[in-house]
């Protein structure tokens, strides 16, 4: 045998087990798919992100899944968008591919998306849980749930000990206490610190722009909007140049390995998101669902989320009263939703501490004397409200 012939049987030795290492399989490579019919830049802007995520990465197989087209990608013809995820669940479900990169797809609710961005400040890469589909009708249940398909995702893609943040909208301290309540039950899980000088695991503004948690949970629509600015904030908008794209469908008991694209996402987006698909079959993303789910369940999760969604009913009160003698009102409590606040205000009222309503930079507030909080607290508890002390913008 020849030297050129040995040297060349150990390079593809060595290949292969590189491929072995990465995919789990010896000598096989993962298939990713993407359905290349609804773009609004075209079908040729979707090859050219396979091809050139294709090129980049030997250890992936990318299948095209729409019409025919000029490509040496392996490709599987279909003549409409609808035909595209007909095919695609189907590939998914008999293991043809691994996970599939898709654009306008309907998910069942109780699964949406995680995206990933590199974010302006610092450069560095944060999942924003959740970006597309309904985890809950419950805002609240929502972006608890969220956060614990945050943590998958950063856990499949090899982050051992994610870190997360809570963003700064409606309902945050009410995830916080919800998660808190989860960890003190035994759920393994990590906040983050905000960068502002107060601390605290509710994200400002500055947070999402240097990167401060792993993940990083808000609400599926402002999710979305984040997933759009980030990808779009140097083009204008019409056109995705950056990020991974709005990631995959995670949802308890959910199968299928489904990422989303915009259909403004351009070719590059396009191929940083089959990487990012790829990346979380190697990472076996749905086993690490299963095992998150259970920790989680096994701390209560059903039960903190039930509590959440029942119904409690809060005092409510008819009649005239009688305002206290007016005070300064330097302490803040949060957690009431703005159409209760009113009411809230009320029942502090008839039970003699001087409060008044405002909009605090976590979102609705009651305001009382600073010495009155915790009793103030504890009548509004009492009265059947979720409440929390606020902390400082």
């Amino acid at each position: 045998m020849s030297e050129n012939n040995v040297k060349s049987m150990i390079g593809k030795v060595f290949n292969d087990i590189a491929n072995a290492m990465e995919t789990g399989q010896f000598g096989q490579k993962v298939r990713v798919g993407i359905t290349t019919f609804g773009s609004e830049l075209g079908v040729e802007n979707m090859v050219l992100g396979a091809e050139m995520a294709q090129k980049r990465d030997s250890s992936i197989e990318v299948v095209l899944i729409g019409p025919k087209v000029d490509s040496a990608l392996t490709q599987v013809v279909v003549e409409t968008e609808e035909e595209g995820y007909k095919v695609m669940e189907s590939m998914l479900d008999s293991k043809e591919i691994g996970a599939c990169v898709t654009l306008h797809y309907s998910f069942p609710i109780g699964v949406s998306t995680v995206g990933k961005v590199v974010t302006p400040g610092k450069g560095k890469e944060m999942f924003i849980a959740t970006t597309t589909g309904t985890s809950s009708s419950h805002r609240v249940e929502a972006m608890v749930k969220n956060g614990i398909y945050g943590i998958i995702t950063a856990k499949a893609m090899g982050l051992k000990n994610p870190t997360l943040g809570i963003l700064n909208v409606d309902g945050a301290r009410q995830v916080e206490r919800a998660f808190k309540d989860l960890i003190s039950k035994g759920y393994d899980l990590r906040f983050t610190e905000s960068t502002r000088a107060d601390g605290g695991t509710v994200m400002r503004g500055n947070d999402l722009l240097a990167g401060t948690p792993d993940v990083m949970v808000t609400d599926t629509l402002t999710g979305n909007i984040m997933m759009k600015v980030f990808s779009s904030y140097t083009t204008g908008g019409s056109y995705e140049s950056q990020g991974y794209g709005y990631g995959p469908g995670i949802g308890e008991g959910y199968e299928r390995l489904v990422l989303i694209l915009s259909r403004a996402s351009g070719s590059p987006v396009v191929a940083n998101a089959l990487s990012y698909a790829a990346d979380l079959v190697k990472g076996d993303a749905l086993n690490v669902a299963k095992n998150e789910f259970d920790m989680a369940n096994k701390a209560g999760l059903k039960e903190v989320l039930a509590g959440l969604t029942k119904e409690v009913k809060k005092e409510a009160v008819q009649e005239e009263v009688k305002m206290p003698e007016k005070e300064p009102v330097t302490g803040t409590i949060d957690g009431i939703d703005i159409m209760e606040l009113d009411d809230a205000v009320a029942v502090l009222w008839k039970n003699g501490v001087y409060a008044e309503s405002g909009m605090g930079c976590t979102g609705p507030i009651v305001m009382v004397h600073e010495t009155k909080v915790s009793n103030a607290l504890a009548i509004l508890a009492k009265a059947g409200y979720e409440v929390g002390q606020a902390e400082d913008c």
